[in-house]
């Protein structure tokens, strides 16, 4: 599986194209309907995975579920993956694990030296438990953020210390 990152949007939110052969799925079209489409060129586009529901993820998704009449988060049998709820966040918030290769799309739970907000739809106890989920994966997990740059498991366990202890 290939891993393309495109920044959309005002709040800069990585969009993931994810492609297996000529498959592809689009995790968080937050915003620029056009410009992920064009990076998604002659692909076959397969799915859409949403990790939570604020306006910096969802932006586009509409455009790409009536054009292309899909719903998201619909199992997508050409990609293997398990979806694991990590409400915190929000109390929607998803994960998507790629364990095949070794990779989580995290969304705004988890980001390179930190964890997401939770005064925007999240609580602290949903995280706490949340955190403790994830921190049962394999360390050298590569964790792809909703903003910024991926991260890995093993890198950010020890900020999940104050909440998990």
């Amino acid at each position: 599986m290939k891993i393309k990152t495109i920044i959309v949007g005002p709040l800069q939110t990585n969009c993931y194209i994810l492609t297996n052969g000529n498959d592809a799925i689009i995790v968080d079209p937050g915003d620029e309907a056009i410009k992920i489409e064009k990076e998604l060129g002659n692909l076959n586009l397969k799915g859409i995975l949403l990790t939570h529901n604020h306006f910096d993820h969802v932006g586009a998704l509409s455009y790409f579920e009536n054009k292309y009449n899909l719903k998201h988060n619909d199992k997508i049998k050409e990609f293997n993956y398990e979806t694991i709820k990590t409400p915190g966040h929000t109390s929607d918030s998803i994960t998507f694990y790629f364990k095949e290769e070794n990779v989580m799309f995290v969304g705004d739970f988890i980001f390179k030296n930190g964890i997401g907000r939770m005064d925007l739809g999240g609580n602290v106890e949903d995280m706490k438990n949340s955190l403790k989920k994830i921190s049962q994966y394999p360390n050298n997990m590569v964790l792809y953020p909703g903003h910024g740059d991926k991260t890995t498991l093993k890198e950010e366990i020890n900020n999940f210390s104050y909440y998990i202890n």
